[in-house]
């Protein structure tokens, strides 16, 4: 299978297109694990948010560039201590990112990949989702009709994190 930067091409003529193979195989990891966790319906906001979280993960570390050839289960340990709790999550995918697009812009190359991984990240990043505040006090009042607590506006990632952490978890 090709490498990260060594896309599969498929087409005639000129108009070859280039295939994500990397992006995508993170993306169905995520997916697999996250459907087989059972947290979340596949259709809603909260489960696209660990399903990008945990590619963006998946797909970030793969320091060597085989991502398609990996064991995936020889990743979770590596996996799950990148997604833990007490994690620079967020400044560990914003330093990989930077790096692969210096790495990008270096060899005069566009990688769909890496487009991918950053629209994902994006979305993440600007998305909020209404989610329990986990800051609230515990026994305080709720709000009339209400019935699951104080929500709050959180951004994405910070939900999709720990869906994807846990899915890890219940694989």
């Amino acid at each position: 299978m090709p490498h990260r930067g060594q896309e599969s091409t498929a087409g005639t003529g000129g108009g070859e297109l280039t295939v994500p193979m990397a992006w995508l195989y993170a993306e169905y990891i995520a997916d697999e694990l996250l459907r087989n966790g059972d947290l979340m319906p596949p259709t809603s906001f909260e489960f696209r948010a660990g399903r990008d979280a945990l590619a963006l993960t998946i797909f970030l570390s793969d320091t060597e560039g085989d991502l398609c050839g990996i064991q995936v289960v020889s990743q979770f340990e590596t996996w799950l201590s990148l997604t833990a709790y007490d994690q620079p999550w967020q400044d560990w995918v914003c330093e990989r990112m930077d790096g692969l697009a210096a790495d990008a812009a270096a060899s005069r190359t566009s990688s769909p990949d890496l487009a991918l991984a950053e629209a994902a990240w994006r979305w993440l990043e600007e998305t909020e989702l209404l989610a329990p505040d986990l800051n609230a006090v515990p026994g305080g009042a709720a709000a009339a009709g209400e019935d699951d607590g104080p929500k709050v506006w959180t951004p994405a990632w910070q939900l999709g994190l720990p869906l994807g952490h846990l899915a890890i978890h219940l694989f």
